[in-house]
């Protein structure tokens, strides 16, 4: 494992938006079918949303091979986006995808015993918000509360599902391995993630600002805006691989092999 200095937290946001623009097309044609798949599941009754948490691993290993095809110089088609469901190591991706599930529900239940429910009936009510509960500061801080503890464990697990398909380590021990290879970064993932933010808010607010005063429909501004949302999404993904690369390495050509290097 490579040591890191802090800058390579920003190393790998640049080295996302380069994967990024070497297949853009391809990229988010890639996007956009994950998306639907990913409404359609929510679609099933009772174990929709569960079965979408599990399946995040599982579908992060597409958008891992998908980077790793570009830096090859291979063509992603979409059939890329069925990668994770194909390999020896789909079960244990799976099984890691109920641990995200897992830090899902945990982070719902630390809110539920400090704002006695309020952001859980939030995130499920049917109907939209009365303007008493949008404005009760114990929603604020659910929210603030249950994004730090689902990105603290989800930070913790970053390396493990590439490290169980690449590397075909057990669950536990990639889990090992991410969470101290994360410590051992840990300055690189700060940076990392403070950029993302500023990159985010700054792109967003002048955005916004533009739009505004071009458009008077506020959904027209929302829609426009869309386009700029996913393309941020998408690089956010790109980026996951090189965090990968720089500390274990490239990852081995697929066993089936792969056609179409150009």
């Amino acid at each position: 494992m490579e040591a890191l200095t802090p800058i390579s937290g920003w190393q790998w946001i640049k080295q996302g938006f380069a994967l990024f623009r070497r297949q853009p097309t391809e990229m988010s044609t890639l996007f956009v079918l994950y998306v639907f798949l990913s409404g359609l599941l929510s679609l099933i009754p009772h174990v929709g949303p569960a079965l979408r948490l599990i399946l995040v691993p599982v579908f992060s290993m597409a958008f891992m091979q998908a980077c790793a095809d570009i830096e090859r110089g291979v063509r992603v088609y979409p059939r890329v986006l069925f990668t994770g469901f194909h390999m020896p190591a789909f079960k244990s991706l799976a099984l890691l995808g109920l641990l995200h599930l897992s830090a899902a529900l945990l982070a719902l239940g630390v809110t539920t015993l400090l704002d006695g429910g309020v952001f859980y009936q939030a995130i499920h009510s049917a109907t939209p918000l009365d303007e008493k509960t949008v404005e009760d500061p114990a929603l604020a801080s659910s929210m603030f509360i249950a994004a730090a503890t689902y990105l603290t464990l989800s930070l913790l697990l970053w390396f493990a599902p590439p490290l169980i398909a690449w590397k075909k380590m057990s669950v536990g021990k990639a889990i090992f391995f991410s969470f101290f290879s994360v410590l051992r970064a840990l300055k690189a993932f700060l940076v990392y993630l403070f950029a993302w933010l500023v990159i985010g808010t700054a792109l967003m607010l002048v955005l916004s600002i533009v739009l505004a005063a071009l458009l008077d429909n506020l959904e027209l501004q929302l829609f426009a805006l869309l386009p700029f949302a996913m393309m941020m999404m998408i690089v956010v993904q790109c980026s996951f691989y090189p965090s990968y690369a720089q500390v274990f390495g490239i990852p081995p050509l697929p066993e089936e092999g792969r056609d179409g290097a150009e």
